[in-house]
This record gives structure tokens, C-alpha cells and sequence, in this order.
């Protein structure tokens, strides 16, 4: 996720590993927001008494905004870097 800047455009291919087979998504888009949230998870004994999630949000060429979360199975591909601001 340190690789990841708000701007940039991405794939993410996530794998849902299911009795019946794998089912896998990809969304692309542009990413709006990186970080760590709290799951809200009230049986978790980590910092705060919390599961923390690595979480994006990308708006999509369409505007829908799209929030992932990423684990294991989520593969993150950038296919275009955020373009430099320029002042003038």
C-alpha cells in the first residue's frame, strides 16, 4: 500500500476463494483515498480493540466511487503514475 498515491490510475483483481471455486473481480480507476480503517469488529483484540483494514477508494471512469478492501488475494496493478501539478 506505501506505493500507492492518491491520483493514480489502478487495477485491482481480487480472488474470493469459495467452496464451489475461486471467484475473481477487477475493478479500475483512479484512486481517491489509501489508508488504514477500523473493521469495527468488536471481538478483535488488536490496537484500539480493532481490526485494522488496508481500504482504497477509486472513482471509476463512470464517477461511481468504489471502496476496496485489500488482503492477501487482492492483486494492485498501477497503469498510469498521478500526473504532476505544475505552478505558473
Amino acid at each position: 500500500m506505501e506505493n500507492l498515491t492518491p491520483g493514480a490510475t489502478v487495477r485491482i483483481t481480487q480472488q474470493f476463494p469459495r467452496m464451489s471455486g475461486t471467484m475473481v473481480t477487477t475493478v479500475e480507476g483512479v484512486l481517491v483515498r489509501v489508508g488504514q480503517e477500523k473493521s469495527g469488529s468488536w471481538f478483535a483484540h488488536t490496537r484500539d480493540n480493532k481490526v485494522w483494514i488496508d481500504r482504497v477508494e477509486l472513482r471509476k471512469k463512470d464517477g461511481e466511487l468504489v471502496v476496496l478492501n485489500l488482503d492477501r488475494f487482492s492483486a494492485v496493478e498501477v497503469i498510469e503514475e498521478p500526473k504532476a501539478e505544475t505552478t505558473g
